[in-house]
């Protein structure tokens, strides 16, 4: 099926950034709000996508507004009525997103595609709302849209084979790196994710590590940021609605630290509320009494507190990529390419599997059980890790772990 046409629904920061994406490659695109103000915020934020091009001189001002003459808004589906693609990106609120589904689903034409940008909520859930299950799929974009390479395709229980084909084929016309990710509550790179984001927060609670700290220790691991500066920047709400569904889908493993629901709460939901776990805009850099209160009130401690360690960040993100690997959720491969183009994991590194191979899975087996009886299940190690090391499938070492060394 080729797309000739696109709607958005949404056009908040996502929703503005894949329309602006869409553009890019050429292709005229709807993009829908509730109010004229709405819409128009979202346009004000593809043109400074685009002007910011222009500036640093990677597109003439010609080919801006060539660009932007593709993109029109309305307030009404009408105009989907022609649409061969339609992406859902609207506030991740599951009611919402069920009624936007049904509206496009009485709207478009039987043989348009309607993808959503849930970074959590069940796409079969999403496709029983329609009439059209085998047209229903997840889009998964990362933010920033126009930036991250990365898409997560996730077809639902009834999607169509030739539906997942027509949308890997789209985002990579996007210019995108389409992996297809086997239905599961958060997905992939939020449910590897949240583990991290979450020891990061427990590590606060118990006083072993200041937020700098952990931050300074994982940009000198490799990576772009740290946890908590990286929480700042999805936003407190965000990372609270997917922290929340993890748990109801995994229990104990996913159990929230409570610092989550007081900064929550407190309004505390990153940059764009200028406080997080670090304050912003005027505030940046004064004492953070708002901050301790918190800490005091969700303090937690364990039986003699262990120091803080960058493994003890990274090895439930192992753990838990090597159950999506037991389930099918993804292979081996799309794993650590999402993670390195999702993520921004280590380029050097090669992944999360392959750091597993390249530490040992011997050590990565010993260390979460270590962790495991300090801390509780949550560092359970996984089935197939144990099956791994008991088969002498070592990584690097031994020349076969996730992978094969020749």
């Amino acid at each position: 099926m080729y797309i000739y046409k696109v709607g958005v629904v949404g056009a908040g920061a996502m929703g503005a950034e894949i329309a602006q994406v869409v553009t890019f490659s050429g292709l005229p695109v709807i993009l829908k709000d509730v109010d004229d103000a709405r819409v128009q915020h979202g346009m004000d934020t593809i043109r400074k996508i685009y002007q910011r091009r222009v500036d640093k001189g990677k597109l003439s001002a010609e080919d801006m507004q060539a660009k932007l003459a593709l993109v029109s808004g309305t307030t009404t589906y009408e105009p989907f009525r022609e649409v061969d693609l339609v992406i859902e990106a609207v506030s991740e609120q599951a009611d919402l997103k069920h009624q936007v589904l049904r509206d496009l689903d009485r709207v478009c034409p039987a043989s348009s595609i309607v993808a959503s940008n849930t970074s959590s909520i069940s796409i079969s859930e999403l496709g029983a709302t329609t009439q059209r299950p085998h047209k229903v799929i997840g889009m998964h974009f990362f933010y920033p849209a126009h930036v991250m390479k990365l898409v997560e395709v996730i077809p639902g229980l009834d999607t169509a084979e030739e539906t997942v084909s027509d949308v890997v084929a789209f985002a990579e016309s996007l210019r995108k790196l389409p992996i297809r990710v086997n239905e599961c509550p958060g997905f992939l790179v939020n449910r590897l994710l949240m583990p991290y984001l979450n020891e990061a927060a427990l590590c606060l609670q118990e006083g072993v590590a200041t937020a700098p700290a952990m931050d300074q220790a994982m940009t000198a691991f490799g990576l772009p940021m740290g946890p908590c500066t990286l929480v700042d920047t999805l936003g407190f709400d965000i990372c609270h609605d997917v922290v929340v569904i993890l748990n109801q889908a995994y229990g104990h493993r996913m159990q929230p630290a409570a610092i989550w629901q007081a900064m929550y709460d407190k309004g505390r939901w990153g940059i764009k509320r200028g406080a997080g776990f670090y304050l912003y805009g005027e505030r940046a850099g004064q004492p953070d009494t708002d901050l301790e209160g918190i800490l005091r009130t969700t303090r937690s401690s364990s039986k003699s507190p262990r120091p803080f360690s960058i493994h003890r960040l990274l090895l439930p993100m192992v753990n838990e990529a090597v159950l999506c690997l037991q389930e099918h959720i993804s292979s081996a491969a799309d794993i650590d390419l999402a993670m390195l183009a999702g993520l921004g994991f280590p380029q050097d590194k090669q992944g999360i599997l392959h750091y597993a191979d390249q530490i040992g899975l011997d050590v990565v087996l010993q260390e979460l059980t270590t962790l495991a009886q300090h801390y509780g299940e949550r560092f359970w190690p996984a089935p197939l890790l144990r099956r791994k090391v008991g088969a002498g499938h070592l990584g690097v070492k031994a020349k076969r772990g996730f992978f094969d060394y020749p």
